[in-house]
């Protein structure tokens, strides 16, 4: 497993929408991408379709998260500060973490 840079911080008033960026510049048909809330998985890109789990955490992001089939960033709508906490997204080997904070 290869973990990318240190943990990148990203900041958000509630309320706004904020994009969590995957890092990957472009996703091939073959590939897939898990994003994680703590241990929580809550979205996938599988074969250039989005997978979201509504009811994982607690439910906390029905109907509030979008994937960009390109590069697999992930947007949350309308943000609460319970969403601050640690998102992974991963890839293959790779590993990327990002900690928000929702003020």
């Amino acid at each position: 497993v290869f973990v990318a840079d240190a943990v990148k911080s990203e900041s958000v008033t509630e309320g706004e929408s904020v994009s969590l960026n995957s890092s990957f510049t472009q996703i091939h048909t073959h590939e897939e991408i898990e994003w994680k809330f703590a241990e929580f998985l809550i979205a996938r890109v599988k074969n250039k379709e989005s997978v979201f789990y509504s009811r994982s955490a607690e439910g906390r992001f029905r109907d509030r998260l979008k994937l960009d089939h390109q590069t697999g960033s992930l947007t949350i709508i309308n943000s609460r500060t319970t969403d601050s906490g640690l998102y992974t997204v991963s890839r293959d080997t790779t590993i990327n973490t990002i900690n928000l904070t929702v003020y």
